[in-house]
């Protein structure tokens, strides 16, 4: 499917360029779209790979990645029924899905990149999506958050007279978009049109070419118990962090916010030293050579990032022609007929169509609403929670895939905008019931 929607995506530009007199226009969005792919998102990402990857490959030797499936276990399994329950990708799933509940996006990538690396070691199709792998992006295209933090940051400075308002309105959204996801690709992947083919001779030939490309496999034995010392050691830095909890939270708490939401805020803010605090110090107390092993983790990140590099130059450079040659508005006008009828705002439609694009469009359309219509108005605050319950979908399935060289995509591509269509209409009726 993402073959069609791309070759529709460029050729559509070019005809719309063409007949509006804005080819000029869509050369060069190419053009930007292809340096902002490499040097804005994709030399960035190298370094925040490296550095999660390590992390990973400690949280691995460790046997903490093991422990962690292991108490998920009976919602993994039942989520995941192709993925066995020991398997390394089982904890990189959940820390993915952790660092997206709390909107630690430059976190979140890297490990669910990692996770789909260890998904296709599972798959004896190299280049189709599993059912596992389509499940993990309905997920993280649903984007499950507690707080969504860039549309609150940016009703705050747009003076917002109270822009944590809309976290609950995106929490309940981003759960109906996440149900509906589930729904959708579990029902997809019975039709026939998405079941999996056989495994074929050449499918074997190539996942034995690529196993034998593989480094060897990080060791996630179940770890035993530590002894008094290092226990004792661990509790005072929880301990520690505790205390740094409570007083984030307390500082950051104004009156206007309930108690819920800055304990989240303050959670995301330490978040990030904790784990990367953390899993060495478990990884040193387990006699790792904490170092050596964080080297090698980095080393795969930065192959990682490479390795995406031609997917976000497709993806980027197509939607940047067909925004250039005036692709969103068009659609946005001839759609206003049918928005109108079924009662969503005609208004939102520009942020509607972009969000499942392009995530810097979507921020730019959205802080213009606010603008226009004021922090507090109730357009803002359901664009606001359009924001926090969608995702940007075809980034992430381009992202994704393309880091395992997935090129039959299969149902992620519908399921994900079923997804991000749900958390919409429930962004606006929710809106509606809650601000009135």
């Amino acid at each position: 499917m993402l073959n069609y929607i791309w070759l529709a995506l460029v050729i559509g530009a070019v005809l719309l360029g063409g007949a509006t007199g804005q080819l000029k226009e869509v050369t060069t969005a190419a053009f930007d779209a292809c340096k902002t792919a490499v040097m804005t998102i994709a030399l960035p990402l190298a370094g925040v790979m490296a550095l999660w990857l390590g992390i990973m490959r400690l949280a691995e030797k460790s046997g903490l990645m093991h422990a962690l499936a292991k108490l998920l276990r009976p919602l993994m399994t039942r989520i995941f029924p192709d993925v066995p329950p020991e398997h390394p990708a089982m904890g990189s799933m959940i820390m993915n899905m952790a660092a997206n509940m709390l909107g630690l996006a430059n976190a979140a990538t890297p490990l669910g990149l990692r996770a789909m690396q260890d998904l296709e070691k599972l798959n004896p199709r190299p280049g189709t999506a599993t059912n596992a792998m389509c499940t993990f992006l309905a997920l993280n295209t649903s984007s499950v958050q507690l707080i969504p933090a860039s549309a609150v940051a940016i009703l705050a400075a747009a003076g917002s007279v109270q822009p944590t308002a809309i976290i609950g309105t995106a929490l309940v959204a981003t759960l109906c978009s996440t149900v509906a996801g589930l729904v959708s690709v579990k029902t997809l992947e019975k039709l026939p049109f998405y079941q999996l083919p056989p495994v074929t001779a050449a499918d074997e030939a190539a996942k034995e070419k690529e196993e034998e490309s593989q480094p060897a496999a990080v060791a996630t034995e179940a770890p035993g118990m530590l002894g008094l010392g290092p226990r004792l050691l661990l509790g005072v830095f929880g301990g520690f962090f505790l205390w740094l909890l409570w007083r984030t939270a307390a500082a950051g708490y104004d009156g206007d916010r309930g108690v819920f939401a800055s304990y989240v805020e303050a959670v995301s803010v330490l978040a990030i030293p904790f784990l990367l605090s953390f899993f060495p110090l478990y990884a040193a107390l387990r006699r790792v050579p904490v170092y050596e092993e964080f080297v090698e983790g980095a080393k795969e990140g930065i192959q990682v990032a490479l390795r995406i590099i031609p997917f976000l130059v497709a993806i980027l450079v197509a939607i940047g022609m067909f925004r250039g040659a005036g692709g969103i508005d068009l659609l946005s006008r001839g759609l206003d007929p049918f928005f109108q009828a079924i009662g969503f705002p005609t208004e939102l439609l520009p942020m509607a169509i972009m969000r499942p694009l392009s995530g810097s469009g979507t921020m730019g359309i959205f802080s213009e609403l606010v603008t226009t219509h004021g922090p507090d108005s109730l357009l803002a605050r359901m664009a606001g929670t359009i924001m926090g319950s969608t995702e940007t979908t075809f980034y992430v399935i381009a992202v994704y895939f393309g880091s395992i060289a997935i090129r039959r995509t299969r149902h992620a591509v519908p399921a994900g905008l079923i997804a991000d269509i749900t958390g919409m209409a429930a962004s606006v009726i929710i809106c509606r019931l809650v601000f009135g």
